[in-house]
Parts: structure tokens; sequence; C-alpha cells
């Protein structure tokens, strides 16, 4: 369940996926992304089929960071791709933790129901029913680090948002306003209830290797699953059907797809039966 498959800027993400395809963990953030699931008829004992929606994700090619164009607003994509990818060390007086967006919203946000980032600057403003109104795009990034980064409000004016709605919107440049990415959000999974104790031997299993017996990942490249280093029990992906919908799809890194999603359920619930910090909206502001 590693969650970066490649820290390093799009030009060396071959977006296409490195292992097999997918690779992340979560952020919450997403809801970090208000994510629309895919339907699929698939049991709890067998692996979902992808929906016919998805062939055209699948066919998605992430642009080239050579079509960044020069000037200040090339200057203020890359940033904004740099923050994406790192973003304890370049935004981190925002941060409270070691995860990075990408984290979650795997390779710099450009794989199909791996939380992409493609696509997201057209479908806002959106009404969040967590919240109860209507929000923007730049406001749902704000509780990205708010909730998944246990961090604080970035300046809505600041180099590090521009950047980062910049760098989204570069992402989405082929895309039509107005019209979720057919790969937007995560798998849909039948509802299910998972078992700590098997979820606890399919992490010492699947997961360990890469994210510890602590949960404590090794940062940057792979993230933290629990702790003082991860995202609050305020993120999305402390939400255990997300968790689950996350895992199942893109993990682990070397075999994706490869859990049913009972087990993914299993350990999903695992991973959110250990500590993580508690959210006080407050004291991230």
């Amino acid at each position: 369940m590693e969650a970066v498959r490649n820290p390093t800027p799009l030009g060396r993400f071959p977006v296409s996926r490195l292992l097999a395809v997918r690779t992340g963990i979560a952020a919450a953030l997403l809801s970090a992304t208000g994510l629309a699931l895919f339907t699929t008829a698939a049991g709890l004992g067998a692996r979902p089929k992808p929906p016919q929606a998805a062939t055209a994700a699948k066919a998605w090619v992430a642009p080239d960071t050579s079509t960044i164009p020069a000037g200040p607003l090339g200057d203020s994509i890359r940033l904004g791709m740099q923050v994406f990818n790192n973003t304890p060390k370049y935004a981190e007086k925002y941060v409270g933790n070691k995860l990075s967006c990408t984290h979650c919203h795997i390779d710099g946000g450009t794989v199909s129901q791996g939380m992409p980032m493609v696509g997201l600057p057209g479908i806002f403003p959106m009404y969040r029913d967590r919240e109860k109104t209507v929000i923007t795009f730049e406001e749902r990034i704000q509780q990205c680090f708010q909730r998944s980064e246990t961090g604080h409000r970035i300046p809505s004016d600041g180099p590090e948002m521009t950047g980062l709605v910049a760098y989204a919107q570069w992402l989405s440049k082929d895309q039509v306003t107005g019209k979720p990415f057919p790969g937007r959000g995560l798998v849909n999974l039948p509802e299910s209830n998972g078992d700590a104790a098997k979820g606890s031997k399919i992490y010492e299993e699947q997961c360990v290797v890469c994210h510890g017996a602590e949960g404590n990942g090794k940062p940057p490249l792979v993230p933290a699953l629990w702790g003082p280093e991860s995202y609050s029990d305020g993120a999305g992906m402390n939400q255990i059907p997300k968790m689950a919908a996350f895992v199942q799809h893109n993990m682990p890194q070397n075999m994706p797809d490869s859990l049913t999603p009972q087990e993914a359920y299993d350990v999903a619930t695992f991973i959110h039966s250990k500590p993580h910090t508690p959210f006080v909206m407050k004291d991230h502001m």
C-alpha cells in the first residue's frame, strides 16, 4: 500500500504507472476531491471489474512537461507540481505531518481511480454534504491541508495556492469544463464490514515491507498510515469505505487489484483501528 510511486516531477512520472499502474494512500483528502465513485456489479469475494467508462480514462495520457509554457504561468505550474509532489518541502509552513498531495492523488494526480486531479477545476464550485454548502476548488484544497496534512490554511492568493490551481488546470487542459473525468475518484466497492484481525494479517503479508510494522512508512517516498505523521481522523481517508476502495484498486504497489473487496475492507478496518491525530478545526485555521 505504498503511497507514492514517484515523487519527482511529472517529466519523470511515466504517468502511465510505474510498477503496475497505481500506488498511494490516502489523504483524505479525499474526499479531498469530491469523489464520484463508479458502480460495479462485483461481489465481495471477487475483484471488481472496471466499468466501461474507465476506458476513456485509461486512454488519457498526462500532458508532457515540455508543454508547460515559458514565463510566469509556467513557473507557477512548476511550483504547483513541486508543492503537490513534495508538500512538506515546498509548503513547509502549512503542513503538520509528512504527507504530500501525491500520497493520496497518485502519480501527481494523474492515475484513473487513484483520486486524479484531472478535470477537477472544471467541476467546481460544488455542493459538499460534509460542509452543507457550495465550495470552490480552492476551498477544497484548503481542507486537504487542514485535514489530511494536519496543517493550516494557506494564503488564498499566495504562490502555493496559485501554483496548485495552475498545475491542476494544466493537467486538465484537454478536459471539457463541467464534465467529470471518466476516471475520477475511486472504484465503488460493495458495502461490507471489515475484520481488523484479518486485516492485520493481510497488512503483515502485503503492506509491512513498505509501510513498516508500526505504519511509519518511509517518508517522503512511502507515507505513514497512522500516527502523528499520517492523516488526521477528520480526513477522508479515515473513512473505511474510502480507504478500502483506495487499497483495493491501487495496492499493493506491485500487485494492484490483487485484493478482493472484502480483503480491502479488512485491511482498511485494521488501519482505521490505529491512532490518528484528532481533528479540531479551530487548531487548523
